[in-house]
């Protein structure tokens, strides 16, 4: 069951001259844009849909993918657990590397 999208109006634009259409700032607030924002712009049974996107830079995708972002899941789950170790000097995180598996 898919969830109704919540709707709000912020009443009628106008079409303009060069096929111009201008959002309000309460429109701007509301979303947090800025100026130079992307959209993507889709019809659907009739309605113009304008969704926000922000673009990735080519070099950084990899970051984003399910794979890395699952990744991230974990580690951040494991910070918020308190599995991680804090050390003072690279001397003292080398000597305790590998005393687990000594267990």
């Amino acid at each position: 069951m898919q969830a109704q999208a919540k709707r709000k109006s912020f009443g009628f634009v106008r079409l303009g001259k060069r096929s111009v259409v201008t959002l309000g700032a309460e429109v701007k607030r509301e979303l947090r844009l800025v100026d130079g924002d992307i959209f993507e712009l889709c019809v659907e049974d009739g309605r113009i849909i304008l969704e926000p996107k922000k673009l990735i830079p080519a070099d950084q995708q990899w970051f984003w993918t399910e794979e890395w972002q699952s990744g991230e899941r974990e580690a951040q789950a494991e910070i918020e657990a308190g599995n991680v170790k804090h050390f003072d000097s690279m001397e003292e995180f080398l000597s305790d590397l590998g005393k687990e598996d000594e267990d």
